[in-house]
This record gives structure tokens, sequence and C-alpha cells, in this order.
């Protein structure tokens, strides 16, 4: 069976191909086409196959890692979106909640008042109210309401419409009539609910992960249903599975209902990828660093088993998130981030980037602002006649020159400036490891960081000794990692039900219930994918917290029958969960179960394990010897470094830094006190403190 995994990043779409009947791995890259990625994914794919002899017509999966919605509410640029609700709740999305996401600050952002997904002039009032326990109507649904409403919408030219009533997670009957009105009268609109989206409590964050909803829906609608034509006017009669970020895929069409599925799309598969990688290296206790042209990527697995948000802590660019999430840290840190001097003349580097066009000076495409791409490429860690592979040239003299010009700025030597951005962007990496570890009262020296993306490997080493993390690991494709983590995962969906139980008073035949229902509607899905039901497990967590509480942790629940042990044994694992979380517990304080949740896993065909690497040899490997400058003893020094094409390496014999080592994707760098060895694995394990 033969599989295609598709990752889009702001630079680059990476791409690797896998016949996973002989382990055969090939991988491209080509240039990210930011107006329609769609292009660069169907370009990739066909030099892809055409390089390595594929017939595109055998391929059985795409898999696909997609930034469409991430991008839209990152640039706020996604659809004109309406809302309707109920009476006097128009300003739910504006108001949001009476805590300050900084406490202290008086001049914090907030995303939903500055850069609302919905404006006020779309937001549309019915009356209508249903009301707790249970969901009961206590005053009608005005449907010639809603009809006037969506009548407003459309000539408003309004393009998605999200419809958000109170207490729809009890009962969603007031929702539903009300979207079949809408789609009556705006037929071609975008129109979702927020009990098909998140049907849980807290008014505001379901509002507005519903809004986010109907925010990118539209453009996810098009990108998926152009790039599924695009495919089939190629040959290609695979299967196009798209990326949660759950850590699970999808289908197209589930994605398109429910577009918020893939707001971390690509982020999620870097985490799949590094935990692959570590796997296979015999290491269970990772920090996955994903560094790319515009961003930095930061994961954590523990014991196999990667960290996920919780509803405190879920959001993007802001906005909160009712949505199941792998908790990845994302910050504006990449090849392409821009070094500047600020108004207040400090030095700074990023979030700005040069993405992929115009790109970093060196690219050649227009760029003149100095980057980090730049000042590796000055002080030599970066090949510039082997980029790529020899697929594309970097101009030095173009990355000197702009360098050159914040060097007069900030009155430093042309080295101090190259070597100052690399330190700069390098302890802001540092910094947000430490703020996902250290500040979590998780001790980073007890990690392996995994160093992948096309510019991790650059960094990986320095990042790691302001952590003093003692080991790197470099995957064999570091910077298709990404794409391969979208082969080594499972179709996963997600369905939950309100409970509010406490301990004590558990009515368990409710919990049987509504967990036997949960799992029936998610094997109708499985159904609905071709999925046969040897190949479907489900999975049960509850959300649980002390009684007066304001948020929840995740525990698991027991498959099969739950009993009276069952719900003991999940009550005992959430004191351990909360001691481990905030450092204490109140093993004589009432528990309540809020939310009971049923994860849906469809196996699917995966990438086990990579061909061993082939043995070679040193000096076989060796290609050339450079200047290249590194900061040793607090002092900038030249070193003659040596230079490897990756494939020539020996397997299981320790070689010593300084080094550079190519290779089509990325390029690795050992500072002068490091040492390595290529694993059986086929990842290189660096060592920090073992140099010669």
């Amino acid at each position: 069976m033969q599989s295609i995994g598709v990752d889009v990043g702001g630079t680059f779409t990476d791409l690797v191909f896998c016949d996973l009947e002989n382990g055969m791995v090939a991988t491209h890259k080509v240039p990210t086409t930011p107006d329609d990625p769609s292009r660069a994914v169907m370009a990739g794919i066909q030099e892809l196959c055409a390089a390595h002899g594929a017939d595109p017509t055998a391929v059985s999966y795409v898999f696909h890692g997609t930034t469409t919605a991430t991008n839209a509410v990152l640039e706020n640029k996604g659809a004109r979106a309406g809302m309707i609700t109920n009476d006097g709740f128009r300003d739910i999305t504006h108001i949001g909640r009476h805590q300050r996401v900084e406490h202290y600050s008086i001049i914090q952002e907030l995303p939903w008042q500055n850069r609302p997904l919905i404006q006020r002039r779309y937001r549309k009032t019915v009356s209508g109210r249903l009301v707790p326990p249970t969901g009961e109507e206590l005053v009608p649904l005005d449907r010639d309401g809603v009809r006037r409403a969506a009548e407003e919408l459309k000539a408003e030219g309004v393009d998605s419409v999200a419809i958000c009533f109170l207490f729809s997670y009890l009962n969603p009957a007031h929702e539903l009539e009300a979207r079949a009105i809408v789609e009556d009268v705006m037929p071609e609109a975008f129109v979702t609910t927020s009990s098909f989206i998140s049907p849980q409590f807290r008014e505001f964050e379901r509002f507005t992960t519903t809004a986010l909803a109907a925010f990118v829906g539209p453009k996810v609608d098009r990108y998926i249903a152009n790039l599924d034509k695009a495919l089939r006017e190629a040959r290609l009669t695979a299967d196009l599975r798209i990326m949660a970020s759950n850590g699970g895929v999808a289908t197209a069409k589930m994605v398109v209902d429910k577009p918020t599925l893939t707001l971390q799309s690509g982020l999620a598969a870097g985490v799949l990828g590094g935990a692959w990688i570590g796997k296979l290296a015999a290491r269970e206790r990772l920090i996955t660093f994903d560094i790319g042209g515009t961003s930095a990527d930061i994961g954590i697995v523990v014991d196999g088993v990667f960290a996920e948000t919780n509803a405190r802590s879920t959001s993007i660019a802001g906005f909160p998130l009712l949505m199941p999430m792998i908790d990845i840290h994302t910050l504006g840190a990449g090849g392409g981030s821009i070094a500047y001097v600020d108004r207040g003349g400090a030095f700074r580097v990023g979030p700005q980037s040069a993405g992929a066009v115009p790109g970093p000076a060196a690219y050649g495409k227009g760029g003149t602002e100095p980057t980090v791409t730049d000042a590796n490429l000055v002080l030599g860690r970066l090949i510039g006649d082997d980029f790529l592979g020899g697929g594309m040239k970097l101009d030095k003299a173009a990355a000197t020159a702009a360098v050159g010009r914040l060097a007069d700025k900030l009155g430093l030597t042309l080295n101090e400036t190259a070597e100052g951005i690399l330190t700069i962007i390098n302890s802001n990496m540092a910094n947000a490891i430490r703020s996902r570890t250290v500040q979590k009262g998780i001790d980073p020296r007890g990690f392996s960081l995994v160093a992948f993306g096309g510019a991790g490997p650059l960094h990986g080493v320095e990042v790691a000794r302001m952590l003093e993390i003692p080991e790197i690991i470099v995957p064999p494709f570091p910077g298709i990692t990404s794409a391969m983590g979208l082969l080594t995962t499972d179709l996963k969906y997600d369905s939950a039900r309100i409970q509010f139980q406490v301990s004590g008073a558990i009515d368990l035949q409710r919990l049987n219930a509504d967990a036997a229902a949960m799992e029936q509607e998610l094997g109708a899905q499985f159904v609905a994918d071709r999925i046969p039901p040897e190949r479907v497990h489900f999975e049960r967590i509850g959300d649980l917290r002390y009684v007066g509480q304001g948020y929840e942790l995740k525990v698991p629940f027991p498959a099969g029958v739950i009993t009276e042990a069952g719900v003991a044994a999940t009550l005992a694992t959430f004191h351990r969960a909360h001691e481990a979380e905030y450092g204490h517990s109140f093993p004589d304080s009432a528990i309540e179960i809020v939310n009971l949740r049923v994860s849906g896993i469809g196996r699917m065909p995966k990438l086990e394990r990579l061909a061993p690497p082939q043995a070679g040899s040193l000096d076989k490997a060796h290609v050339r010897t450079q200047h290249c400058i590194f900061r040793m003893d607090g002092e900038l020094k030249t070193f003659e470094t040596a230079v490897y094409q990756r494939a020539g390496l020996p397997v299981n014999e320790r070689f010593f830094g300084p080094a550079i080592i190519l290779q089509k994707d990325s390029t690795t760098v050992l500072t002068p006190d490091t040492s390595a060895i290529v694993d059986v694995s086929g990842s290189i394990i660096i060592t920090i403190g073992e140099g010669k």
C-alpha cells in the first residue's frame, strides 16, 4: 500500500512518499504558494511521483496537514460571518469573561474585542429560551424572527452563519430549527451550530469556538474542494485524510463540516512525527522542537504520550476554544524571522517573517531584510551551494549586505551581529520551552530534544545547551518529519456529553447510557468512512474537578460497563493528577464529573519503521572543511569545521564537532563541544559536553 504525506509550511511544502509494504521512503520539498497552497501541494506530489517512478493511480491515501484555517485566524482573513443568538446575548463574544488574560497588564490585547471574528452589526438576536438542567423549553423559538435575521444577513453579504443559543448543549432543538430556516434562506452560505461544533457548557468559549468555525469554514471548504478536484485531475483516486488538532486524521467531509478540527493541523503532525522518531530511538521523554521558515512549535511527549490542552489553556491566536487539541506552543521564530532595531533601540528578532516570498536576502527573491537564515549563512553554518541538496543556491553576498546594514545600526561587527541574531532567536525558543516545562514543574534535563523542521537541526544544540538538555535527536529526514508524522496516526473522532455528577451520588445508568450512545454515534461515522468495526476502538476520558473549582483535569474512564469500582478508580486517578498539576490534592473533597468524553480511533495503515541506514565511513562522508564561527568560552572564535554528507556517515561510530552535516531537507550543526553517532534507527544522536 502506498501513501503520501503532505505538510504545508509558511516557506516550504514538505512531502513524503511511502510504500508501506517494502518500507521505501522518498521525500521532496517545494516552495509554498501562499495565494493557493493547493498549487504547491499538487506540484510537489507530481514531482515526487515522477522523480521516483511512482504511479499516482496506485496511491491509496494522501494525508495532509494544512494551515488554511490557522492562517485565516492568525491573519484575521476569514469569511464575513454572522451570528444568530438569544435576545439579550448579542455581546457574549465581545464581553468574554471577567478574568483578565494578563492579570497585571494595562495594555493587553483582547482579540475578541480588538479584532472580532463576527462584527457586532452581523450579530442578530431572536426570542427563545431553553433552561437547565434538562434543556426544557421556557420560551418558544421565534421562527419568523430567525427568518428575518437570515434575510438581513443575506442582504448584508454574509458568507457564513453561526447559530448559538444558551444551553443548546442540553437540548439542540432550537439550534436545529434555526439552522433549517437559515439554510432555506441562504442555501449558499456555510451554516453551523454550537451544539454541533462543541456541545459543552461555558457559553463564551462555546460561542467563540462556533464563531471560529463560521469564520474559517468557507475558506477551508474552498481549499479542500480545490485540492480534491486537483487530485482527481491528476488521476489520484486516493482517499484524502486531513490532520486534525487532536492528533488523529479526519475525512475531508468531516473537516468541511467541522473546520475547527484543523486549527492546529500542521502543528499536530510535527508532534506526532517527533514522538514516532523518539520511539524508534527508544526514547520516551521528549521535547519536540520543530522550526520552519516562520515559526517554532514545541510539544511535550512523556512515555510515548503527547500532552493535551485543557479548558483553561486551549486557544488559537488568543481566541478560546472548546476542542480536543495537542498541547503545542508556537512562537514566531524561524529561518525567515527578521532581525531589526525597534523604536526603543532594542535588538530584536521576529516574530515578523520574510516567509516564502520575498524570503531571506540569501534566497535572491527580492528580500532585503536580515533574517536568521542570512545570519547562519554569514557564520558559515549553511553551505550556499548545497542548500536543499543543491536544488537551491544561497547568495552569501546578499546575506552579508543585509546583516551588514543591521550591524551598522547597532555599531557591531558583521560577525557579532550575525551571532547576536542567533543568540536572540535561540533564547526566545529556550524561554518558550521553559514555559512548557520548568514553569509546569517539569525538569527538561531529563528529556531528549527532537530537533526537526528545516531549521531545527541548525539550532537544536545551542537551544539544548541553554536548557541543560544533554541529548539532541535529529531524525533521518528532519525537514520532512511533520509530513512523516502524518503517516503514523489513525482516524480519530471525539464526542462529549455533559454530566455534572458529584461523587457520592453518581448515576451509573446515565454514565453507561451516555458512553454507549457516543460510541454508537462514532461507530456509525466510522462505518460511513468505510472503516471496519474490527479496526475501531474507543477511549473514554472524564473532565473532573473538585466541587467549587472553575476548571477541570482530564482523567481516563474504564472501558466496558462502568461500575462503582471503576468510578472509584477514576476519582483516585483525579487526586493524583491534581497533585501532579498543582502540587497538592484534597482527598476528602467531593469531586464533580463535568463531562464524559469518548474518542473513537479507526486504525489506519501506518509507517512502522524506516529502512536501516547504510553503513558508511567518515572519510567517504567528508566533502570539505571550511571556517565556521561559534561562541565558545564567551568569545567568538573561528573553527576549522568538517562538512559531511549525511548519507555517507557510518552507523554507531562516534564523531566530534565542530561539524556540519548536509542533506536535502535540512542542515545539522554540531558545535565544538559535542559528539554524535548515527543510531541504528537512522537518527543522529548528539551529546553535549563530549567534544574532543
